[in-house]
């Protein structure tokens, strides 16, 4: 069976008309088993009329032929793909369409033994680069993932979320072969967080939901609902057990608190809603802070003042092996070449920044394109692992310090953004000659980052070497 991605990862769903500027926001922490599972960001060309390939993953043998022809596509990958598997995790592709695979996923025992997992079907691992290079739209990528899972099956739970400019979805792969996928509302939010999420399903409403074939004679024929009535896909496929209210739901509980403050939820409810809606507009820096935070300003904080025993009940959101967090925006006022970033995070986010990434490029910088195995002083990857280290061993010491140094560098990204975008309207750039100005503000950025990080972080190493206790104060007199 494959080596999947336990329990991990943290989700947010953003529909446009809630957020700031009317963007598309999908977002996720991509969390593995072990805290250092190295990745790399990295731009797969375009392939047009290739010969017959056959794709198969070296962690379940799950073999599919790959079509002729794909979009260009952003991916950060593993770097050990031949002992880890590719897992190409998250990226936008030549049209505007952002993937993020996957958030796991649990079904239950009752809905698995009917329809249990196929242990070579599709998986997370190969989810990414099976489906993201061949799709136009976030509606069709949720086709096209459906036939695939009905033709090899599914060895494992998964939600899936795709976007474009105009929609946000989210998938959730439960069984062997069974799957429901809403549309997230224009005006609404979502947090998920390794529990089925989706709730009530209306099957007459194709704009707003799609299925699995037989999904509903499945159910009935199975006696799978136990409710009297309606078809809450989250009751029939879903899990709510001790682990769900120690692990899971209080992360959902989280987000929402940070989104709905006036809301008053238990983080141990099973009820949490899915779609979800909030009185202000919604940023990119909102969907950061979520991804970031370890329940910051509650007694269940694990870095804060709380009792021991409500400091180490819930699992955090950020967490040290947090290998990537993203957040994939599709912007909705500018022209298409230019409407979508990616704001990549390659350290543990609770201490590190989201770095913006226009998507329509040719390539990345050597130092996030070429992450080494091991710790070393050139890759993005491992310079900011090496800060966050460095800023939880002295936490108390650093983390105004790090604060500070996150804040500024969200202005400073932005703005960055900002003048980007000023540039090309300004002289009306387009076609090749946009393509490579937006490659060279992606290095630029890099470059303009990795200055300000490497001076942050060994002004915190000099900082470090005074607080050692190896330390003794003489008497000048003696």
């Amino acid at each position: 069976m494959i080596k999947k991605h336990l329990t991990a990862c943290t989700s947010v769903l953003v529909g446009k008309a809630a957020t700031v500027d009317g963007s598309t926001l999908i977002a996720r922490n991509d969390d593995t088993f072990l805290p250092l599972t190295p990745q790399r960001f990295y731009v797969h060309p375009a392939e047009h009329d290739q010969p017959a390939r056959t794709w198969t993953s070296n962690q379940n043998g799950f073999t599919a032929p790959i079509p002729s022809d794909g979009y260009r596509y952003l991916a950060t990958p593993n770097v050990e793909t031949e002992k880890t598997g590719e897992y190409a995790e998250s990226g936008i592709n030549d049209h505007n369409v952002a993937m993020s695979a996957t958030e796991s996923v649990y079904g239950n025992p009752n809905a698995l033994a009917y329809d249990p997992l196929v242990e070579n079907g599709l998986a997370e691992d190969s989810l990414q680069t099976m489906v993201l290079p061949y799709i136009t739209s976030a509606r069709e990528g949720v086709r096209y993932l459906g036939k695939l899972i009905k033709q090899y099956g599914s060895p494992e739970g998964n939600g899936v979320l795709f976007s474009d400019s105009q929609e946000v979805w989210y998938m959730e792969i439960v069984t062997g072969h069974h799957w429901v996928a809403q549309r997230i509302p224009d005006d609404a939010y979502a947090v998920t967080a390794n529990q089925v999420a989706i709730q009530q399903v209306t099957f007459d409403d194709p704009d707003n939901f799609m299925f699995s074939a037989g999904i509903q004679a499945f159910v009935a024929d199975n006696h799978l609902n136990p409710d009297h009535d309606g078809w809450n896909f989250r009751h029939i496929f879903g899990t709510s057990t001790e682990k769900d209210r120690h692990y899971n739901t209080p992360r959902v509980w989280f987000g929402q608190r940070v989104l709905n403050p006036e809301i008053e939820q238990d983080p141990q409810s099973s009820e949490l809603p899915f779609i979800c809606r909030t009185s202000h507009k919604i940023s990119v820096e909102d969907v950061e802070y979520i991804l970031s935070s370890h329940y910051n300003e509650t007694p269940y904080d694990p870095l804060g003042h709380g009792p021991e025993e409500l400091r180490t009940k819930f699992r955090p959101i950020s967490m040290n092996r947090t290998q990537n967090s993203h957040v994939l925006q599709v912007h909705n006022d500018v022209p298409a070449d230019r409407a979508a970033i990616m704001w990549l995070c390659f350290g543990v986010p609770a201490f590190s920044p989201y770095v913006p990434f226009f998507a329509n490029v040719t390539d990345t910088d050597p130092t996030y394109r070429t992450t080494p195995r091991r710790l070393d002083d050139q890759s993005a990857y491992w310079m900011y692992r090496k800060l966050s280290m460095i800023v939880e061993s002295h936490y108390r010491q650093f983390i105004e310090q790090d604060v500070d140094y996150v804040t500024a560098a969200k202005q400073d990204l932005r703005t960055h953004v900002a003048q980007t975008l000023a540039h090309v309207a300004q002289e009306k750039l387009s076609g090749d000659d946009l393509v490579a100005y937006l490659t060279a503000q992606n290095h630029a950025v890099t470059a303009a980052m990795r200055k300000t990080t490497t001076d942050f972080t060994n002004g915190l190493i000099e900082k470090g070497l005074t607080l050692s206790r190896l330390t003794y104060n003489m008497d000048k007199n003696l």
